[in-house]
């Protein structure tokens, strides 16, 4: 493949594991989240601290911005996740703009003029291709969503669930909402984090804008187009709108209000995403497969 497609498929891959950070938090255990984009780019910055200024490898400091990502989500989601609705939207936007903020204006963050000097991981003695660096993202991709099925039959899964449909009817089973929530809460941020990581030694240069309030809605957009709450949704709509900025480079400027319309026609339209259960490729595909079988009954 050339090296502009592999980019771009580095690029979806890496924005398939934010999508499915931000749908544990929002499809899983139903909390609104409108500042995903900050744990974003707290993994991206600890991951550019780490190895610019501690000099710890790629190896290292990718697993330790997961980590400070997580650790984050943990101290803001306990607060943060005591509202509910609109007043949990509004508090996670306002943690995205601080977050965004603190990049800017703190000199040890670099400033407007971000962190460079990150490069691509060791490997074997040699530093990494773009090509197998794809591939070690496609690898952790994997592993996250074979763990994703696994955690999806447990008895944490089935709490979240149970809270996602109905809060106050899982309370008055016993479910503890808070724990639960802040569960969600630290494991979504802390595999944001791990993107940010593998997108900073992608870009090997980050700045403030790369985490700003359009990002939060464009991963919001990706989970949403795909299907909230299904397991291979945010795949899906990292795919298809990973593949939009490219298409769309001659509206480059408008690319935010694109997001911002595509959004709101799905929510009004199509709200359960392109793999959810109402959607209209699963119902066609549905009653094509009833139609099959009712044949082959009637053979």
């Amino acid at each position: 493949m050339s090296g502009y497609v592999v980019t771009i498929l580095i690029t979806i891959a890496i924005y398939a594991i934010l999508a499915h950070s931000l749908n544990i938090i929002t499809g899983h255990a139903g909390q609104i989240s409108l500042g995903h984009a900050a744990f974003f780019g707290i993994g991206a910055y600890t991951a550019a601290l780490f190895y610019t200024k501690a000099g710890l490898s790629f190896w290292i400091d990718v697993p330790l911005a997961a980590l400070v990502a997580g650790v984050v989500g943990a101290v803001l989601g306990i607060p943060c996740l005591r509202v509910r609705d609109d007043f949990l939207a509004i508090t996670t936007m306002g943690i995205g703009f601080v977050v965004e903020a603190v990049f800017l204006y703190i000199p040890f963050f670099g400033g407007a003029m971000g962190i460079g000097g990150i490069d691509l991981p060791m490997w074997a003695g040699r530093e990494m291709t773009k090509s197998e660096y794809l591939i070690l993202i496609l690898v952790v991709l994997g592993t996250l969503y074979a763990l994703d099925y696994i955690l999806g039959r447990s008895w944490i899964g089935l709490a979240w669930s149970s809270i996602r449909e109905d809060e106050q009817a899982a309370s008055a089973l016993g479910v503890d909402i808070v724990r639960f929530k802040v569960m969600a809460f630290i494991l979504g941020s802390a595999l944001a984090g791990l993107a940010g990581a593998f997108y900073a030694h992608f870009l090997t240069f980050i700045m403030p804008y790369n985490f700003g309030f359009g990002q939060s809605i464009m991963i919001l957009c990706m989970v949403v187009f795909g299907g909230i709450g299904t397991r291979w949704g945010p795949i899906v709509g990292a795919l298809l709108l990973g593949l939009l900025p490219e298409i769309s480079r001659p509206i480059m400027e408008y690319r935010t209000l694109l997001y911002g319309l595509l959004l709101v026609a799905m929510m009004r339209f199509q709200p359960s995403g392109l793999l959810g259960a109402d959607s209209f490729l699963v119902v066609y595909f549905t009653k094509g497969l009833n139609r099959i079988r009712g044949g082959e009954v009637k053979a």
